[in-house]
């Protein structure tokens, strides 16, 4: 069972839940997508004991060979290539590695490269496998680290996957072929111009959802209206406290405090209840 947990902006307390989740549930694993800020190892501290070097592919071009035709970089859709004077000049920081040039070019003058863009760091929490991922510093494309750390997922046990913030393409990979999604926002028209955005990709994608409202207070009727409307089921909130904050300000888990483990256990038990509905519907499609 793959959960993903996504927010539309940063900040709403998305690895917040995801990580009180993942230690509530026990016998799981979290997986840290938000390579280029990965922040859930703060609060879980694991002791990472296995380490992985990822890498891309990069065109490298063959003078010897090239004609200048410029097929290779009619192909390129990141713009990756171009053709000066029958030369052509490669951008290393927006290639996306996905080989296209090497089929398009007629005369077998790309080759591929490898480019080290960051690592897979693995480690344990008590029951609680955690993996994260650490782009590179001055790397600008992380989704070929969240692609690896997915493709090492063992599908039969359940996994939480705290994806990045917005809607960008290391969030399309993140949440793509996940079972449900976690939809966390905050009571305020900001959070909820981006909760709408989040809820039009998993629609786009088929992947059905939840919400938990963090921050919780007297604006929640923002959220449960369009909730309502949406007929999205609102799984859980966390209260807005002064508390939660020194909390987290502190890199503790609030499930570690009874006074705040409740609310965690009501978002689990509304978790596996959609889910099952979601499943059985499927079964009966």
């Amino acid at each position: 069972m793959l959960i993903s947990v996504l927010s539309g902006k940063g900040g709403t307390g998305k690895t917040t839940i995801a990580v009180n989740l993942a230690v509530l549930l026990g016998n799981s694993s979290y997986v840290d997508c938000d390579v280029e800020e990965p922040n859930g190892h703060i609060f879980l501290k694991p002791h990472f004991s296995q380490r992985k070097r990822v890498d891309t592919m990069i065109p490298a071009i063959s003078e010897d060979k090239c004609t200048g035709c410029g097929k290779c970089a009619d192909f390129c859709y990141f713009n990756a290539l171009a053709v000066v004077k029958k030369k052509v000049i490669l951008f290393p920081e927006i290639c996306h590695g996905c080989g296209g040039c090497i089929l398009a070019c007629p005369h077998h003058a790309v080759t591929e490269s490898k480019k080290y863009i960051g690592r897979i760091e693995t480690g344990r929490r008590g029951n609680v496998q955690c993996v994260r991922g650490v782009l590179e510093i001055g790397q600008p494309v992380g989704v070929p680290i969240i692609r690896e750390m997915k493709n090492g997922i063992n599908g039969s046990s359940l996994t939480i996957l705290d994806c990045p913030p917005g809607s960008s393409c290391a969030v399309v990979n993140s949440i793509q072929g996940t079972d449900y999604a976690l939809l966390v926002t905050e009571p305020t028209n900001f959070g909820l111009h981006d909760l709408k955005i989040a809820v039009q990709l998993i629609s786009k994608l088929g992947i059905p959802g939840g919400v938990v409202i963090n921050r919780s207070g007297e604006d929640d009727v923002l959220i449960e209206e369009y909730c309502s409307m949406e007929g999205i089921p609102l799984l859980g909130k966390i209260p807005f406290e002064r508390e939660i904050a020194e909390i987290y300000s502190r890199g503790d888990l609030l499930v570690d405090y009874p006074k705040y483990r409740k609310y965690f256990k009501e978002i689990a038990q509304k978790l596996g209840g959609v889910i099952n509905d979601e499943t059985a519907c499927d079964n009966q499609r």
